[in-house]
């Protein structure tokens, strides 16, 4: 179980970005989420369009071990961004992935840009 936790925060930024293409703006629901593949990680997409605001973070619950975070309800949460996971309603902050339950486990948030018409996901440029 760790091990595939693990492979999500190598992918976090900790030097140079590369800015993976996911899909055009399109792709995604407006207020929803969408799972994309980069390598061997599903990502899960948030286009939070009411607030102008994307976010990205890992598909994989951390608590069931199931990739669903990209189906979970969104909303906020004291003006934090976040999302439940439709398992067990644990919620994340899409800012930071901490758990707004004050729960151990957290997500993977990734740095998201838009341009030109497609989304773009900041991955570590070392993964």
């Amino acid at each position: 179980m760790t091990a595939i936790i693990e492979k999500y925060l190598k992918a976090e930024q900790k030097g140079s970005l590369y800015w993976f293409k996911a899909a055009s703006v399109d792709s995604f629901p407006e207020d929803g989420g969408a799972c994309v593949k980069y390598k061997d990680l599903q990502v899960a997409v948030f286009n939070f369009s009411s607030r102008g605001e994307w976010y990205a973070c890992q598909n994989l619950c951390p608590h069931k071990m199931e990739m669903a975070i990209s189906r979970g309800i969104t909303g906020s949460c004291e003006g934090e961004p976040k999302v439940a996971c439709p398992f067990h309603k644990k919620n994340f902050s899409l800012k930071t992935g901490k758990n707004l339950n004050n729960e151990d486990y957290q997500i993977t948030t990734y740095p998201v840009k838009v341009e030109d018409g497609y989304v773009f996901i900041g991955f570590d440029e070392a993964y």
